[in-house]
């Protein structure tokens, strides 16, 4: 990752950074959204610099590189990946009948794991996760919304040298490779996991057999004062995956916002469809409980590595609502990441929401770091 005052001082430097020993198989390039109006020059001269043969990326309000995240000044991160033996497949999808038609392709490919970039404003991709879960059910994607500068609409993402300021572009990665990801939802779990007993549409009526609202009070009426303080500011619901583990830790729930809550009848509204008999613990989000669980996340990570895994590059989509405005620091979660696994090529941007699996089921999060690390097992490494 390279910044420039200008695209082309910013092209320039991320392409003398680069150490190629072989012509990449992949790029990933982020471009920050501040050199929207040469998003089609930018790529050329990136799809020249590396000699991609496949290349896809997206727009971000800040882009992100190793152990560096630029919020403050326009750059460009470029991750170039050689992969002998592998097989990529890439897509674009512009809308719904694009997107029936591209499952297939999805479903057929060797491809284990999907590269996901959309925007916003005009995919659904709540849908789109969702049909590619159930076309290839074993599949691994991760991914990122493209974000822009705010109150900004240049959102794009980008294939080879096509910028498509709608849809999305996926990139399929299959043959003798790992990938590893990192889910961070940034959310500290508080009280005791309970059954929901009643619910109906995104309301949580009853946990426990009594009302939601009211087991909520008591349960941050059971926290010392500066835990409830810090609870206050942002309360959440984790919803476990599979209600039939036997204890339920970091990374077993997903993450959603508590809406709002009726005192008459005591449910609580989420932003979320719970099922009856799922289990809910309550949780809360702050800077402190964000860069525990990213780092709980990345010690897992690093003990999943076996020997001999070489550790190919790293992909970090995180939330545009963390970086210095959740931590008060620049660079946190990329720093987190190097100083999990030390010194590893990354790239990847901040974005206005961020793709991921939770016990292997894909979603799209906020306020999330989510991280696929890209590796060459054992035997194959070179």
């Amino acid at each position: 990752m390279q910044s420039g005052a200008t695209w082309e001082e910013a092209c320039d430097a991320v392409l003398a950074a680069l150490d190629l020993d072989a012509q990449p198989d992949l790029a990933l390039a982020f471009i920050d959204s501040r050199f929207s109006d040469h998003y089609g020059e930018v790529l050329e001269r990136l799809r020249t610099g590396t000699g991609a043969r496949r290349l896809a990326g997206a727009s971000g309000m800040g882009v992100i590189g190793p152990g560096h995240e630029a919020e403050d000044e326009p750059a460009i991160s470029l991750l170039a990946l050689s992969l002998p033996g592998a097989t990529i497949t890439t897509l674009a999808i512009g809308s719904n009948d694009e997107a029936a038609a591209a499952l297939p392709t999805v479903a057929e490919t060797a491809a284990q794991a999907w590269l996901l970039f959309a925007d916003p404003f005009t995919t659904d991709v709540e849908a789109l996760v969702g049909a590619i879960g159930q076309r290839k059910p074993d599949a691994t994607v991760l991914g990122g919304l493209a974000s822009a500068q705010p109150m900004q609409r240049n959102t794009a993402v980008f294939l080879d040298g096509e910028v498509r300021d709608s849809g999305a572009v996926l990139a399929g990665i299959g043959g003798a490779f790992g990938i590893h990801t990192v889910v961070a939802q940034g959310a500290e779990p508080i009280g005791q996991p309970w059954t929901i007993t009643e619910c109906e549409g995104n309301l949580v009526r009853t946990i426990g057999s009594r009302p939601a609202l009211e087991v909520l009070q008591e349960t941050l009426a059971a926290l010392d004062a500066q835990t409830r303080e810090r609870a206050q500011r942002n309360l959440l619901v984790g919803l476990a995956m599979d209600e039939y583990r036997h204890q339920h830790a970091r990374g077993d729930f997903l993450i959603r916002n508590i809406l709002g809550g009726d005192r008459e009848s005591g449910a609580i509204a989420i932003n979320a469809s719970p099922r009856l008999g799922q289990t809910l613990q309550f949780q809360f989000r702050d800077a402190e409980a964000a860069d525990l669980d990213l780092r709980d996340h990345l010690r897992a990570l690093r003990m999943r590595l076996t020997p001999g895994e070489q550790v190919l590059g790293a992909l970090l989509c995180s939330c545009n609502g963390r970086g210095q405005g959740l931590f008060g620091e620049p660079h946190h979660d990329a720093r987190a990441l190097e100083q999990a696994l030390g010194p590893t090529p990354t790239a990847g941007m901040f974005c206005s929401g961020e793709i991921g699996p939770v016990a292997g089921k894909t979603f799209v999060h906020g306020f999330t770091a989510s991280i696929a690390l890209l590796t060459m097992r054992g035997s194959e490494s070179r």
